[in-house]
């Protein structure tokens, strides 16, 4: 009898939209694996059940919004990066049938960190991060492991960053808030030499008409975490006041070539990977 098929997915709610299975399909064909990868909606509220109903031939999961922070919380052992930061964006399974337990671990960190890698970028010393979500909070934690202690965070309202600031606490980092809406907060962005972008892409149109109405010199990196469409209103505002964007699709392959390790073992075929997220958004 042959061994059944080796399976892995991604959840949330909803989830259709999920770039998630063109890359891990990438990943196992390039790498020789028959795995299947599906997109699979379920809500905070079916997690456990779900999780619970799956057999030995589950590799893993990728956890979407709003499933991260649940996640986190019914894993059995979280990794220390994601139980700092509070939220779980990957489950991997650990020993069989009733012995089985879910590790969890965040790879949006790395995401952030190796997108500014590839750039030429491994220190900061002026971040800033717009939004207080929690990628916003990932992205605090992937500064920090790149030296910053003070970064600036844009918010529109800091009673909605309390995660944020929990876990800014926990990593040894004190983020100064500052009102996105304020001239402040573009003063702030003229200053930085790294800046994560973690809001939609509405917020971040608003915040290039901005920028270019305001003249604003900008002359650090910047990732914005929106890849769809690949060159956002954003990323060309910042590179007209002559600074480096990343696109957040960096983020996102970078992110999902960590999930590819995990689930496998092996490392990621990054350029197979590369290819077809290219592929798709720029015929998408």
């Amino acid at each position: 009898m042959e061994p059944a098929r080796r399976r892995a997915g991604v959840l949330g709610h909803p989830v259709s939209h999920s770039l998630s299975p063109v890359l891990h399909a990438a990943a196992y064909a390039a790498l020789g694996l028959d795995w299947v990868y599906d997109a699979i909606d379920v809500d905070e509220s079916s997690l456990e059940g779900f999780l619970a109903g799956l057999d030995d031939t589950w590799a893993g999961l990728s956890l979407t919004m709003p499933l991260k922070i649940e996640a986190a919380r019914l894993a059995d052992f979280v990794e220390p990066q994601a139980k700092l930061v509070g939220t779980v964006n990957t489950l991997v399974p650990s020993g069989l049938g009733r012995y089985r337990q879910w590790v969890g671990a965040n790879t949006d960190i790395h995401g952030v960190t190796a997108a500014f890698a590839e750039a030429g970028v491994s220190r900061c010393t002026r971040p800033v991060v717009v939004g207080g979500g929690a990628t916003a909070t990932s992205a605090i934690a992937a500064l920090g492991s790149m030296g910053a202690v003070y970064p600036r965070v844009l918010v529109r309202s800091r009673a909605r960053a309390g995660a944020l600031m929990r876990a800014a606490s926990k990593m040894g980092v004190q983020p100064r808030f500052l009102d996105l809406a304020s001239s402040d907060a573009l003063e702030a962005l003229a200053q930085a030499d790294v800046v994560v972008s973690t809001v939609p892409a509405y917020a971040g149109a608003h915040l290039a008409e901005r920028l270019l109405r305001a003249g604003t010199a900008t002359t650090g990196h910047l990732l914005d975490v929106v890849y769809s469409p690949l060159v956002t209103p954003l990323t060309q505002a910042w590179s007209r006041g002559q600074g480096t964007a990343i696109s957040g699709a960096r983020m996102l392959v970078h992110q999902a070539g960590e999930q590819v390790r995990l689930m496998t073992g092996r490392a990621a075929p990054m350029q197979a990977m590369d290819a077809a997220l290219t592929r798709v958004l720029t015929t998408s």
